[in-house]
């Protein structure tokens, strides 16, 4: 009588485990999305290019955005004065280097300060609700209707002569309350989840629920949103500075230096047509950015959907 064996198969690897590859995480994941946008990957190499230039540029560039040459006034760019110079002599190159500084400072301040309220005020409007709510939404709907420009070019002149992080915390209080609108919204939803109940029967206190469980969830769409900001804190800067109610000489900014070359647009061009062109540059690679960060983060998105047919459509 033959004996009959039994044998066990070794149970069979994981895909992962056959190629050796690492486990895809949500991280690679974004980063692979924005790779393949190339507007956004563009934005993002000008910005950081935008940056180099402003902050190492002046430690290697012969002339200061104070110091004056009198022997090159008005003088059209050239290898000694890359930019050009004014009417001063003073080299615009390092003016609008300078100038650059203060719109990336300001703007990436302004942008992470305002969504920062906003999601602690949207979060804990949309948490606790009742009278918390309607006091919270009572004062960003009163915020809402004040004409905002206005009362930061009213309240500036105050601050002139001090910090520029005064203008920074003017423009940020008026910057968040839209979005605050939204995490409250998105809180409405978030406090009925399985973890938030399990976390608040278990005795977490309400601000820790808020900061683990909350406003961790809404990463993505703050994210997206201080991105976006940094633009338009750039515009705002660049429009008051332009109407003399943000940087004030002798320091000098973008909008500063606009003001002062728009009288001599069509004489002395590049007086004009540098900082308003950086500015330009400036506004739209943010913008490119936080769209492709945005496309990156939210696969849901009608731009990544279309991007998706047309990719589609070609193959």
């Amino acid at each position: 009588m033959s004996e009959t064996t039994t044998s066990t198969s070794a149970p069979s690897a994981s895909p992962v485990e056959e190629t050796g590859a690492a486990p895809i995480t949500r991280g690679r994941l974004v980063l692979r999305r924005l790779l393949r946008n190339k507007l956004g990957l563009a934005g993002a190499a000008v910005v950081v290019l935008l940056f180099i230039g402003a902050f190492v540029s002046p430690l290697v560039y012969p002339w200061d955005y104070r110091t004056q040459d009198d022997l090159a006034l008005l003088m059209p760019p050239s290898p000694q004065h890359w930019f050009g110079t004014t009417k001063l002599g003073e080299d615009l190159f390092a003016q609008c280097m300078r100038g650059l500084q203060k719109s990336l400072l300001i703007g990436l301040l302004v942008g992470v300060i305002s969504t920062g309220v906003a999601s602690v005020v949207g979060a804990t409007a949309g948490y606790f609700g009742r009278a918390t709510d309607r006091s919270l939404m009572w004062l960003v709907d009163l915020l809402l209707v004040l004409p905002t420009f206005l009362i930061v070019a009213i309240l500036s002149p105050a601050f002139r002569g001090k910090s520029w992080l005064l203008l920074v915390l003017l423009l940020s209080a008026f910057s968040w309350m839209i979005t605050s609108r939204i995490v409250r919204g998105m809180t409405l939803t978030l406090r009925e989840r399985e973890y938030v109940l399990a976390a608040r029967y278990m005795g977490m206190p309400a601000w820790r629920i808020i900061a683990r469980h909350i406003i961790p969830n809404m990463a993505s769409l703050l994210i997206i949103d201080a991105t976006i900001g940094v633009g338009g804190a750039i515009l705002a800067e660049t429009s008051l500075s332009f109407f003399g109610f943000g940087i004030q000489p002798p320091d000098v900014s973008l909008g500063t230096l606009i003001a002062s070359g728009t009288d001599s647009a069509l004489t002395f061009t590049w007086l004009f047509t540098f900082p308003a062109g950086l500015l330009v540059a400036t506004v739209l690679a943010v913008n490119f950015f936080g769209d492709g960060l945005r496309d990156a983060l939210d696969p849901t998105s009608s731009r990544a959907r279309g991007r998706r047919a047309n990719r589609g459509r070609r193959r």
